[in-house]
């Protein structure tokens, strides 16, 4: 495996061919990014999206040039606090062209699937996130191990077919 910056992370996808599939397993996360974000959510502000706007032009310049960004969340319901704030995010992703699904964890039981966050691109790199107890960012390294790519794309396949479209997914209380 090979770790990646941060910065050859993100430069990813801008340099990609064709599909970025992510499959997210965590019910919570706390990176940098989000934390204060997170903050004003549980306080009542509201929020401007301006933190999520190099990801949207990410997204847009992508789908215009004909790439698929998919997302599959898996996640536990009723949803944890980070994922109810998630959701009331996720809507300008959407609109910037991330194709994002909800996938209840009992849905998936009998789904073999990596043990850490992962995205697959192109079809022939693994990207795997790892991250603390407490969901701080700990690593990003990559394979392209044919077999880490091949269960990958097989979690995410069986877990995309079991989500709900975001425009259709009404998070239980």
């Amino acid at each position: 495996m090979v770790s990646l910056s941060r910065s050859e992370f993100d430069a990813l996808f801008e340099t990609f061919e064709h599909e970025v599939l992510n499959l997210e397993l965590r019910d919570s996360y706390g990176t940098e990014a989000e934390i204060p974000q997170i903050a004003k959510w549980k306080a009542g502000e509201p929020d401007d999206f301006e933190w999520l706007q190099e990801w949207c032009g990410a997204l847009r310049r992508g789908t215009v040039a004909g790439k698929t960004f998919r997302r599959a969340l898996v996640v536990s319901e009723p949803l944890s606090e980070y994922q109810r704030w998630a959701y009331s995010t996720t809507q300008p992703l959407v609109d910037a062209g991330e194709d994002i699904r909800w996938v209840p964890r009992r849905l998936v039981s009998s789904v073999a699937l990596p043990g850490n966050d992962a995205y697959v691109i192109d079809g022939q790199l693994v990207v795997w996130m790892h991250y603390s107890g407490d969901g701080a960012s700990t690593g990003i390294e990559t394979s392209t191990d044919p077999a880490d790519v091949s269960l990958c794309r097989s979690a995410f396949s069986a877990a995309w077919q079991l989500g709900t479209p975001h425009s259709a997914y009404n998070p239980p209380a």
